[in-house]
C-alpha cells in the first residue's frame, strides 16, 4: 500500500530523532492516512479512498466530494481521481 493521500498528494517526510545529547537518527514522518468511503451525487456511486485526515477535512469544508474534486488541482490527485475529475467537469458543464 502506498503511503500517499489520494486527494491531497501528501507523502512521507524525512527527518531526524534528536536526543538530549543532540544525537541524530533518521526517521520518517508518515501522513495520517485512513480508508474512507465517499459518495458522489453526480456519479451516483461510492468510492473507497486512502485519504489523510486533512483531506477528509478539506472535503467537509467544500461541502461534498463532487465540489472538492471539481475545485482540486489535478497535480495533487491520484490517477483514478484525475479521470473522475475529467468526467465530472465534462458532465457538470
Amino acid at each position: 500500500m502506498s503511503k500517499k493521500c489520494e486527494l491531497t498528494g501528501k507523502i512521507p517526510l524525512k527527518g531526524h530523532n534528536v536526543s538530549h545529547a543532540n544525537n541524530k537518527t533518521k526517521r520518517r514522518f508518515l501522513p495520517n492516512l485512513k480508508k474512507v468511503k465517499f459518495t458522489s451525487e453526480l456519479l451516483k456511486r461510492s468510492l473507497r479512498l486512502t485519504v489523510s485526515n486533512a483531506g477528509v477535512r478539506s472535503v467537509d469544508k467544500k461541502g461534498s466530494f463532487d465540489q472538492f474534486l471539481i475545485s482540486a488541482k489535478s497535480r495533487d490527485l491520484s490517477l483514478r481521481l484525475k479521470k473522475l475529475k475529467k468526467f465530472l467537469v465534462s458532465k457538470s458543464a
